[in-house]
């Protein structure tokens, strides 16, 4: 198997799922987008829905790596938080239609996606609302507030790209995509604000 054609098959089968998620893609498109034929492509990927495993499955791995830095108790809660931030925002930078994806897929099937979950992450992983509770910062905010702020913060600027562009074009000024390291401040604002 040629880990170049099985990485373009890759690359090309995330384009299409994250346009037209796992029911609206069709394995032509992806043939068509990774440049190959379409027998090709099932030698290499049976069917759409192990293709799909492959690019979501990779996406989630991702992001769940990103988590890891929760674990870590040699730095404090705060720094931890303000690093899983910006990896989930660089995360997000190199999935940009990640957000929209996961609220399309999870509607149309919220048992996968809690499958899919618990099959990757790993059992003694920690969440930010377990780590603010574990540092008893629960006192002081509330750790599932935080969390859906926290995460909104990071992920809005690119589930929302598409209308902040309309605007800030209509207002005369140039739209550049979601400015990784503004917002990484912003959020860090943030998280010392909600944390000190």
């Amino acid at each position: 198997m040629s880990a170049g054609t099985e990485q373009k098959i890759l690359e090309a089968a995330k384009k299409v799922f994250m346009e037209q998620g796992l029911y609206g893609a069709r394995m032509q498109d992806i043939a068509d987008k990774a440049g190959i034929n379409k027998a090709l492509l099932h030698y290499y990927f049976r069917n759409k829905e192990r293709l799909f495993d492959e690019v979501f499955g990779g996406a989630l791995n991702k992001y769940f790596q990103n988590m890891e830095v929760l674990n870590d108790d040699t730095q404090s809660v705060m720094d931890r938080i303000i690093l899983f931030s910006e990896r989930f925002i660089d995360f997000l930078a190199e999935y940009p239609q990640m957000s929209l994806f996961l609220l399309k897929e999870m509607s149309a099937n919220e048992a996968l996606f809690r499958e899919k979950v618990q099959n990757i992450k790993s059992p003694d992983q920690r969440g930010i609302i377990q780590l603010l509770k574990a540092a008893n910062y629960d006192s002081k905010i509330d750790p599932i507030l935080f969390m859906m702020q926290l995460h909104s913060m990071c992920a809005y600027p690119f589930l929302a790209a598409p209308v902040f562009k309309v605007i800030i074009e209509k207002s005369g000024q140039q739209w550049e995509d979601p400015q990784c390291i503004k917002l990484k401040s912003a959020v860090k604002q943030f998280i010392i604000q909600q944390l000190s």
